[in-house]
């Protein structure tokens, strides 16, 4: 057994393995479904909310090559990955303890970045973990595992402040620029499931160490320090295999798509389906929907990834991501005709459909078109092109909110939706030979 030929694992071993990512997404899907509205109960506008949301692809732009290039070097008692894995876990957790005690918005700004940082310091290793323990021709059921997991990680974060409200009966305060007492115990709770599920993916699963630990160890000293890693990484970016040349744009297209949902949705359909404003009934009403209504597009992702276990053994991963791309792009532009809120469960299952494969198609052709060697630095570059969007959204977005749309955020889905489309058009140009 050497890291260039794994064996093959059983279901309940890829499971263990893919677990953590469970806790990752708790904590990260409390964030997509409630950052918006905390920073509203504070006292930001709307147009304020893309800049204010900068942290996040920031933070991954910056953190992940560099994670993914030292966690290719490193090898101690825990492994390669893991102790990446337990310190980010650690730092995420107090972050999420902390995040709904914030007192000003520009406090939220400071710990959503503190957050992000942790959570991608366990997160990016997470990807190029699949790689490392699995052979290739099993790489892309272990990415559906995390798909799925992924998915019911966040069916339950973002439907928890619903569920505290309407079924436990946790009641909030009234005040306008006071974040709500359910908020305040849905992110205690995710801090405990963050920690507690990286904890059992790091105590089940063990890695396969280097070959040869005195080469291994020659070439970590010959590529030490920051100086090196960063010519590494500049050059890794020009020097890209011609796949993931290819993907780089349809992720673009497709995570420019997915940001203009997460920042806009709840609080644009607590306005405008709810009409409520920050700190009224209404408004907390659309707010707890909007989580309901991630959670139904996360459910839809945790048992279509069931679904894509079976498929990626019949299809290409290029030709389920094209699919389910085109129906992730009508959902969002549903969106934009519908006054129900209970017809917007019928958008999320679309979205939800391709959540799934967004998490899981694009890495499976990555993957297989990367060295071994270098899988944690790549998975850590391809990052590059699902943050720049993120970042150009975060800076154009509410200026368009502001002088273009008139302040109707709503509108903001339908760029998302013509996005996804375009990603699944220029599908048809990525090289996939598995």
């Amino acid at each position: 057994m050497t890291p260039d030929n794994p064996p093959k694992m059983s279901f309940w071993q890829i499971w263990n393995m893919s677990f953590g990512f469970f806790g990752i997404q708790f904590g990260w899907g409390l964030q997509m479904a409630n950052m918006s509205a905390i920073y509203q109960y504070l006292g930001a506008d709307e147009s304020q909310i893309p800049l204010l949301w900068l942290a996040a692809p920031v933070t991954g732009l910056l953190v992940q090559p560099i994670l993914g290039y030292y966690s290719d070097r490193t090898w101690c008692f825990l492994g390669r990955r893991r102790p990446y894995f337990l310190i980010g876990a650690i730092l995420a957790s107090i972050a999420l303890i902390f995040m709904p005690n914030a007192s000003s918005v520009w406090m939220a700004a400071g710990l959503l970045w503190i957050l992000d940082a942790s959570v991608n310091v366990s997160m990016e290793p997470f990807r190029a973990f699949v790689g490392d323990l699995l052979p290739p021709d099993q790489r892309k059921q272990g990415f559906a595992m995390q798909s799925l997991l992924i998915g019911l990680g966040a069916v339950l974060s973002s439907s928890l402040p619903w569920v505290l409200t309407n079924v436990f009966g946790v009641t909030s305060h009234g005040d306008t620029q006071t974040i709500p007492w359910t908020i305040h115990i849905a992110f205690y709770i995710g801090s405990f499931v963050f920690f507690c599920a990286v904890l059992y993916t790091i105590l089940t699963t063990k890695e396969i160490p280097p070959a040869d630990m005195e080469t291994f160890r020659c070439e970590k000293a010959e590529s030490a320090g920051v100086t090196h890693a960063f010519k590494e990484i500049f050059r890794g970016i020009f020097q890209m295999p011609k796949t993931m040349q290819q993907l780089a744009l349809v992720q673009f297209f497709t995570w420019f798509g997915l940001y203009c949902l997460w920042i806009y949705f709840a609080p644009s359909i607590a306005r405008h389906i709810f009409h409520g404003t920050p700190g009224t009934p209404e408004y907390q009403a659309g707010v707890e929907w909007g989580g309901v209504c991630f959670s139904v597009y996360n459910g839809v992702a945790f048992f279509f990834a069931f679904l894509l276990l079976a498929l990626v053994k019949k299809f290409s991963a290029k030709a389920i991501h094209t699919v389910c791309l085109i129906i992730a792009g009508l959902g969002f532009l549903s969106v934009l005709v519908i006054r129900d809120q209970h017809l917007l469960i019928a958008s999320m299952i679309a979205v939800g459909i391709g959540w799934a494969s967004i998490l899981s198609m694009p890495y499976a052709i990555l993957s297989n078109a990367i060295p071994s060697q270098k899988m944690g630095f790549y998975m850590g570059v391809f990052n590059f092109f699902i943050v720049l969007p993120q970042i150009i959204a975060s800076v154009v977005l509410g200026y368009i909110v502001k002088s273009l749309l008139d302040g109707n955020a709503l509108a903001v889905l339908g760029f998302g939706g013509v996005s996804l489309l375009i990603a699944s058009f220029l599908l048809r140009f990525v090289q996939d030979d598995h």
